[in-house]
């Protein structure tokens, strides 16, 4: 499953955001966001674009170290 390290998130209203902005890129499947973590992982229905989840999440003002 492909992940993502995300930070800047502090609690549950911070998970759903990364979970819907994730959600909607295309390809995406199903999303799963580790608070503790900081991380999102996601599971594919065709091919996903990292970049585009890159950018989704840092649109919606989180970082996503390189």
């Amino acid at each position: 499953m492909p992940s993502i390290n995300v930070q800047g998130m502090t609690c549950n209203h911070c998970k759903a955001s990364v979970t819907e902005a994730v959600s909607k890129v295309p390809g995406v499947a199903s999303v799963n966001v580790d608070l503790l973590k900081g991380e999102a992982s996601w599971t594919e229905n065709a091919p996903v674009d990292k970049a585009k989840v890159r950018e989704a999440i840092i649109n919606i003002g989180f970082e996503v170290p390189d």
